[in-house]
């Protein structure tokens, strides 16, 4: 399936986003609403939002803020149920990646479930945390990686 993928910019998009989110992180996975959604998601030039479209539809969103002066951190990444194993995480994930490089930032980080360790594993990210902890009552590991 092909997939597009759009930096969004409009107030339509971003809800299509956070709808993504809603089904993945509060429904699925039970997060509580309001940790779900915070200061960032907002349109900002702090904080930029990717969304992932496959045959029209939106299936996978992710979000890029500045973590410091030279590193991007990835959050709120998911893909919808009906849409994993297809590759779209991947896909998101390297575009996200390429906007941090077009924003002159060198490094990524982000906070991984440790279940999605393996997939960023995989894409070149490495383990930085001396422990898993929790987030959102939810075990993860800190990640980064060199762009």
């Amino acid at each position: 399936m092909a997939a597009e993928i759009s930096y969004v910019t409009t107030e339509s998009q971003l809800q299509e986003a956070l709808e993504i989110r809603k089904q993945v992180f509060v429904i699925e996975q039970q997060v509580p609403a309001d940790l779900e959604i915070d200061q960032y998601d907002v349109i900002s030039p702090d904080a930029h939002h990717v969304l992932l479209y496959t045959d029209g539809q939106a299936v996978a969103t992710g979000r890029l803020i500045y973590y410091s002066k030279d590193t991007a951190k990835m959050q709120r990444i998911a893909v919808l149920l009906s849409h994993r194993s297809f590759g779209y995480g991947r896909v998101l994930l390297l575009a996200m990646e390429e906007q941090a490089r077009e924003l002159g930032l060198t490094y990524s980080v982000l906070d991984a479930q440790c279940q999605a360790q393996k997939f960023y594993e995989k894409l070149g990210y490495e383990v930085i945390s001396e422990e898993p902890f929790y987030d959102a009552g939810i075990l993860h590991v800190r990640m980064r990686k060199a762009l």
